[in-house]
């Protein structure tokens, strides 16, 4: 069983999106290697349209340049990745998303591939709220992403 089948059993049914991307992060890189049901539902391309495309086809015009950078940078320096980036559904709609960007590690501590969890932003940051209810899209969480930030954070 490798990455993908380890994360695709558990990542199924998550309402967050879930990318998985090979380590490579060059140009064109990274590629995508899978997508759950989530991803589909808030960005409106099927797995099958991007796997072995890189997450940048999510990125337009409004995509926050210094925000890509910093996003290279925190994963260039083998570092978790948490921020939010206007990105664009397949539609064209632009939305703004929370990315929390992890390396998944081989046993000698090499990245072998990075995931990357995925919330629709739906009310703007520095309006607050009692838990943060009403802000991402969805709003509840599974017992799946509950055990799995638990099993990541052991990677951080």
């Amino acid at each position: 069983m490798n990455v993908v089948d380890l994360v695709r059993l558990f990542a199924e049914s998550l309402d967050v999106g879930v990318l998985v991307t090979d380590a490579q992060l060059d140009w064109p890189g990274p590629r995508i290697l899978y997508a759950n049901p989530g991803f589909a539902r808030m960005s409106g391309y099927e797995a099958s349209e991007v796997i072995g495309l890189t997450p940048r086809l999510l990125q337009g015009q409004g995509t926050s340049r210094e925000g890509t950078r910093q996003m290279q940078r925190a994963l260039r320096t083998e570092r978790r990745f948490l921020g939010c980036l206007q990105n664009y559904r397949k539609s064209g709609e632009a939305y703004l998303c929370e990315i929390d960007v992890r390396a998944i590690r081989r046993l000698d501590g090499e990245p072998e591939a990075f995931i990357a969890f995925e919330r629709e932003v739906v009310r703007r940051r520095g309006r607050p709220t009692r838990g943060g209810a009403g802000r991402y899209r969805p709003v509840e969480a599974t017992a799946a992403e509950a055990f799995l930030s638990e099993r990541l954070s052991a990677f951080d």
